[in-house]
């Protein structure tokens, strides 16, 4: 028998060791999160997503803005009063999150936890913008520039009463990068951990090729309008989907300008694709917030992070040397 190429070599000898794969889809983090893992060994399979799913859980607990007991209620407490000291894994991530902000200029920022939820709804009531002044007045402790942060002591200080940090952009990304490690640390070394759409692999699928991701359609939900074919990547997909409003004939997203306080309008659909789950899962909603021109100029300068844009009018547009399988 002759193996002519390296995938036709790999999924030959997974057939030889007989690669299994154990698959489980549970809710996380408010949303459903999956994960695969492929072993010789079922059982050792099982049990590194059982791994993964605690680790979820763990990251869950310590980063939720729902429970009075977390490390973001504490900051979110002790705002304008004094600094929190933190473990290093938490300082690290509010520390990329302020790098990602500057990145994008204020378009992603942890510190939105600060703006007043009840100030959109975004249903079918909705038939107006609230005024430009009331918008931005919601929106007056949003600063990443006020999260005040000392590597020596480990602290994070909140400059201002009032205001509030959540990773609720980041979060999903961060879990699934984590779940990974844990997994691979199990040894798996062909997997896939899906985190409401915010998802990350490594290896190969059962049969020795890549993993083929399906992309969205905007307008159908439950449709696909490509794929992507990636190893050792992570994808995130941004959109408004189901919840936005057209008012005067203009499509509003849900996602809000953290430093306006208005909708931002002009884009259906961000996918980024790149190496870390977290930083694809923290690019999606800046680049509909900076629409698509600004938001690809930026991930073009970004070593290894790719992009797909689809607008209003149904327009793609997609970063450098990205692969979609039409």
């Amino acid at each position: 028998m002759t193996i002519r190429k390296s995938q036709d070599l790999l999924t030959f000898w997974n057939k030889l060791i007989g690669m299994q794969s154990y698959s489980e889809t549970i809710k996380l983090m408010g949303n459903m999160f999956s994960f695969c893992a492929m072993h010789q060994n079922q059982s050792i399979a099982h049990i590194a997503v059982s791994e993964g799913i605690s680790e979820v859980r763990r990251i869950e607990k310590l980063l939720t803005s729902f429970s009075e007991n977390s490390i973001t209620a504490e900051i979110n407490r002790n705002a304008g009063f004094r600094p929190v000291t933190v473990t290093d894994e938490v300082f690290d991530l509010i520390q990329r999150s302020i790098k990602i902000s500057d990145i994008t200029q204020g378009a992603f920022d942890i510190s939105y936890g600060s703006a007043e939820k009840r100030f959109w709804n975004f249903d079918k009531n909705m038939t107006s913008l609230p005024n430009p002044k009331n918008a931005i007045k919601n929106v007056r402790l949003v600063d990443y520039r006020n999260i005040i942060i000392n590597r020596e002591d480990s602290t994070v200080l909140l400059k201002n009463r009032g205001m509030r940090i959540g990773f609720g952009g980041i979060g999903k990304g961060y879990a699934a990068e984590r779940a990974k490690y844990m997994m691979k640390k199990m040894g798996i070394e062909n997997g896939i951990v899906n985190a409401a759409g915010d998802l990350t692999t490594w290896g190969h699928q059962e049969n020795g090729e890549a993993w083929t991701i399906g992309i969205a359609d905007p307008n159908h939900k439950s449709k696909l309008f490509s794929s992507i074919s990636i190893s050792d990547k992570s994808v995130a997909t941004s959109g408004d989907y189901e919840k936005y409003v057209v008012i005067g004939d203009v499509r509003y997203s849900h996602t809000i300008d953290p430093k306006t306080g208005m909708p931002a309008k002009g884009m259906k659909s961000v996918t980024v694709i790149c190496s870390n789950a977290e930083l694809a899962d923290a690019l999606t909603t800046p680049i509909i917030i900076m629409g698509w021109e600004s938001g690809l100029h930026m991930v073009n300068q970004l070593n290894g992070v790719e992009a797909i844009i689809i607008n209003n009018d149904n327009k793609m547009y997609f970063s450098n040397n990205i692969n979609v399988l039409k």
